[in-house]
């Protein structure tokens, strides 16, 4: 592409790409994209955009079009990659001028070097770093500006690359340009302060924007540009210095107030200071431990004490906090059981944590967290009163809470108190028996420091574990606080249910639930109070623990499921009926069947709800999930859901359609409950398989349940769905097992496995074109244990259950192999023998005993050959079947099934489902199951010697090992 013939036609499609009208647009993305492999394309490009009197729209796009081919043709090996030339010819004028006057084409081109930078810095780049130290000093200042922006960018890219001769070629730039890095650093910090004392506002906010870039350079350096950085004296001065800015820079916040200009950027840049130490923290702990004080005496007392008070926001108090945690919670802090294998780093930084960690300070840490941090704000219970939904999505962790004050605090209280719990226990016991006895309702503070307390109490739950009998405690005075129904102590009986939700795994007798259900009744009847514990009590209502018993349940269970549901249509926001539906989904789970009688109301109301969350992917999971356990709890009657159900499922699973990416999981797995359920077999039910080989060509980590489905409608009509579907299966499998792992291949098997044990004749014909691989896979000696297990599992069934279609099969495969029929069934035996170990269940040993067996009685010569090897696997699958009974010493088939028995369920235990019902029923008439081995055996062999003769017979005994023969006798005696 010739620059300048070409420069009007690429800016004229660009213009046109930039155009609101798709008539005009497609077209010219597509020119664009054929222009994309094209030589001398990217310097057209570079042209445009470096080009300042153009549009800028058009100069946006062209900087877009080059970054998306640094990524897709810049390197050597890339297919279509730019010619060496080309790209010293971009690289060069790149950094010809630093002088683009929009903001975001200039971050747009530092983001682009940097990508070069990565890939050629330094080898094929060497005068990028010198030019940028050189721009970065001129006095003009947009050009010092975007140099400076572009040194970050650079040193941010090169600073994340990994590989060890990267980060060594890093290090060698970082000790090369770190005194420099420093000085600039310096420059525009001592400008800035003394702009801002002069209260030249406007100057400091453009000195502050360097200053913030310089010190993100500085950062990077700092944390990745040195192995062992505490041996640099200059390293070690940054960081001791960032404690004195810090005071600088707070001190400016009480200078220029909340309203000023540059507020916004010198909160930010006090937070990157923050982000210095935590990042060296993480990445050099033990070079961090002549910090360690510095570092505690300035959180603590900016966070902790009077000297932070107007000056502080936040977001810096979370740092500090982060601070304070990583340092308590540090491993290389903490000394090994045996102080001898502890290094000395690590003994001096206990050392002095120790010694900062004094009963004072960690008495005034623990009570300032309590009362002054976890009090509820005015902010916070103006919005429980006026939207208490979303205060409640906020508080159980909505997107802002996150970032938050509150869980840093409580994150930094739980560390501190797990780690100095002999010392903050009593502490905290005081503030709860302060606390004790009636609380006068209308004493508002009084109200906030009991929520807060009983916060520290909740949290601290496992720490407390051996100082609280919470018993007691429950008895007498919480569940007295949750029937005080004034509306002001509204915020008491919220937390009280709460901290009872924090212990009741931890320590609370199981004999008090009923207690708490009449208690949790109770708050649910309250119609105050329906709004607000949506989520806060329902979260913690004890139904999904391990100490749950039923029966205490049931009583409650009408009243509770009602109003559950009654909440379930009264909230409003996605995030609170999603959480009330995973509560209805715990319940549902949990009484299984007993459900049935109260569930209508949910039934008729969940296709409403389904239909309303069209656009809400989430809250259709939680329905999805709600009926995963709806069809468990309502077993065969679930039929009844069918015409909601079926489209969901049908939905759900349809890779065409666009939800599918949210619902798939859940949608495969009700589809698969359905199935397990269903009492028979439906039109409609057996037309959504039409979307099974959509799914199994996606070859997902689905793929397991999609073999479970398959089976499911194996079992529920194997018939109807092999006639219809089989040959579409048989298609896909094939594709499968071209790329797929052994345990892929071993479910793929299974499914033709399962399909020829419920309809040998069906199941052979429909799959009899994956029967031949699984021939080969035998007389090859397949080398993987459990495939070759499975193989024989197939074989085994072939043989037993449709004998015929077996010698249409070997009579196939003797054309494919060149031998005789006989020869190639010799080979089969031979090698069935040889891999009888491969097969580690009991029931495919007998099958394989069973299948081996039907080949007698017979005059083949082969058959007779293998003779030995029938009998050696026949008695080994005797020994794994036959139990003895000790009075009467003789045999019994543990396999074998008379009848079918209703099970007798332990209350733990959950019914059986319809599916199980038909596996029973199954396993009825399966010979594995049917027919006793040790009586198969004798026939066969009576048979052999009827068929042969006594002589002939004997001969063919003798090829037995004796020992075996005398096994296989006493097996006998008695038939």
């Amino acid at each position: 592409m010739d620059i300048n013939s070409a420069s009007t036609i690429v800016l004229q499609a660009l213009t046109q790409a930039t155009s609101q009208d798709t008539a005009v647009l497609k077209p010219a993305e597509e020119q664009l994209k054929q222009w994309e492999t094209q030589p001398g394309f990217y310097s057209v490009l570079l042209n445009i955009f470096t080009n300042h009197s153009l549009d800028v729209n058009v100069r946006w796009l062209a900087v877009l079009y080059f970054k998306n081919g640094i990524e897709r043709y810049w390197r050597r090996v890339a297919p279509h990659s730019l010619s060496e030339e080309e790209k010293s010819s971009l690289r060069a004028g790149l950094i010809t001028n630093f002088n683009e006057p929009v903001n975001q084409i200039a971050t747009q081109i530092a983001v682009l070097i940097a990508k070069v930078a990565r890939l050629d810095c330094p080898r094929q780049w060497p005068e990028l770093i010198p030019i940028l130290l050189e721009s970065v000093k001129v006095q003009d200042g947009l050009q010092q500006h975007r140099a400076l922006l572009t040194f970050y960018h650079v040193t941010k890219t090169l600073a994340s690359k990994r590989l060890a001769a990267d980060r060594r070629l890093f290090q060698d730039l970082a000790s090369g340009i770190y005194s420099f890095a420093c000085s600039l650093w310096n420059h525009h910090t001592d400008t800035f302060l003394q702009q801002i004392c002069a209260g030249d506002e406007a100057a400091a906010t453009s000195s502050l924007e360097r200053t913030l870039l310089s010190l993100k350079v500085l950062r990077k350096l700092t944390v990745h540009g040195f192995v062992e950085p505490h041996q640099n004296m200059e390293v070690m001065g940054f960081l001791n210095t960032v404690f004195e800015r810090l005071k600088q820079f707070l001190e400016c916040c009480r200078q220029v107030g909340p309203d000023s200009n540059c507020r916004e950027k010198l909160e930010k840049t006090i937070l990157l200071y923050t982000k210095v130490l935590l990042d060296f923290l993480e990445y050099h702990p033990y070079p961090f431990t002549p910090l360690i004080q510095r570092s505690l005496e300035f959180a603590v007392s900016y966070v902790f004490t009077e000297a932070g008070t107007g000056i502080t926001f936040e977001r810096f108090i979370v740092q500090c906090l982060n601070l304070i945690k990583m340092i308590v919670k540090n491993d290389a802090y903490k000394p090994a059981k045996n102080i001898e294998d502890s290094k000395p780093e690590t003994l001096e930084a206990h050392k002095i944590k120790t010694a900062f960690f004094t009963y004072p300070t960690l008495t005034e840490i623990c009570r300032r967290l309590v009362s002054h941090f976890f009090l509820l704000t005015e902010e916070e219970l103006t919005m429980w009163e006026e939207d208490p939904e979303s205060f409640a999505v906020e508080e159980t962790g909505g997107d802002s809470w996150k970032y938050s004050l509150r869980p840093s605090t409580e994150v930094l209280f739980l560390d501190i108190f797990h780690n100095y719990s002999q010392t903050l226990t009593p502490v905290l016991l005081e503030m709860v028996q302060n606390l004790h006895g009636p609380t006068n309702v209308e004493d508002s503070a009084h109200l906030l420091i009991k929520d807060a307390v009983y916060n520290a109490v909740g949290l601290a739950a496992y720490e407390l574990f051996d100082n609280v009998d919470f018993d007691q405690w429950f008895k007498n005075q919480l569940l007295a606080e949750l029937h005080v129904s004034h509306n002001s102590y509204k915020l008491i009986r919220r937390r009280v249910i709460w901290l009872i939700g924090q212990w009741i795994s931890v320590k609370f007798k199981s004999e008090l639930r009923p207690l708490l259900y009449e208690a949790i009744l109770n708050l649910m009847q309250d119609p105050d109070l329906v709004a607000f514990f949506n989520l806060n009590f329902l979260t913690y209502l004890p139904v999904d623990d391990f100490e749950f018993r039923t029966e205490q349940f049931l009583p409650y269970l009408e009243s509770i499921f009602s109003l559950l549901f009654q909440l379930l249509q009264q909230v409003t926001e996605c995030d609170t009926k999603m959480h009330v539906l995973h509560v209805i989904s715990c319940v549902i789970e949990r009484v299984n069947v007993q459900i049935r009688p109260y569930v209508e109301c949910l039934v008729q109301y969940l296709p409403l709800l389904w239909k309303q969350s069209d656009e809400h992917n989430m809250l259709r999971c939680a329905i999805l999930t709600t009926l995963i356990h709806l069809v468990q709890g309502l077993g065969a009657e679930s039929k009844n859901l069918y015409p909601f159900l079926l489209p969901v499922i049908q939905l759900s699973t349809d890779v065409t359609q666009p939800p599918h990416v949210y619902l798939l999981e859940d949608g495969l797995e009700l589809w698969l409950v359905t199935l397990e359920n269903s009492p028979s077999i439906t039109p409609e039910l057996l037309r959504i398989f039409q979307n099974m080989p959509a799914l199994l060509a996606m070859s997902s980590e689905n793929l397991r349940t999609c073999f479970q489905i398959v089976n499911a409608y194996i079992f529920l009509s194997s018939s109807e769905f092999l006639q219809n579907y089989a040959a579409a299966l048989c298609q896909s499998f094939c594709e499968l097992l071209k790329d797929i792992t052994t345990e892929g291949q071993v479910q793929v098997l299974k499914v033709v496995e399962i399909a020829i044990k419920v309809n040998p004749v069906l199941g052979t014909h429909m799959f009899q074109s994956l029967l031949p691989s699984v021939f080969r896979g035998v007389i090859d000696g397949e080398r993987y244990p459990v495939v070759m297990s499975t193989y024989l599992g197939v074989m085994g069934r072939v043989l037993l259950q449709n004998g015929s279609f077996f010698s249409s099969l070997l009579t196939q495969m003797a054309v494919e192999f060149h031998q005789e029929m006989d020869q190639l069934l010799g080979s089969l035996i031979e090698m069935w023998v040889d891999r009888m170990d491969n097969i580690t269940q009991p029931e495919r040993r007998k099958l394989s005993a069973l299948a081996l067996l039907s080949l007698l009685p017979s005059d083949n010569s082969v058959i007779q050959d293998k003779f030995c090897g029938i009998i050696n696997i026949s008695v080994e699958a005797l020994h794994d079947v036959m139990t003895e009974d000790p009075e009467t010493r003789t045999f019994k088939d543990c396999m074998l099934m008379s009848h079918f028995e209703e099970p007798k369920l332990t209350e733990d235990e959950e019914p059986p489902t319809e599916q199980d019902k038909r596996k029973k029923m199954l396993a009825l008439k399966d010979p594995v199951h049917s027919v006793p081995l040790q009586q198969f055996v004798y026939e066969k062999l009576k048979a052999q010697q009827g068929l042969i003769g006594d002589q002939s017979f004997q001969t063919l005994m003798e090829t037995v090992d004796t020992e075996i023969v005398k096994q296989l006798q006493e097996f006998l005696q008695g038939l």
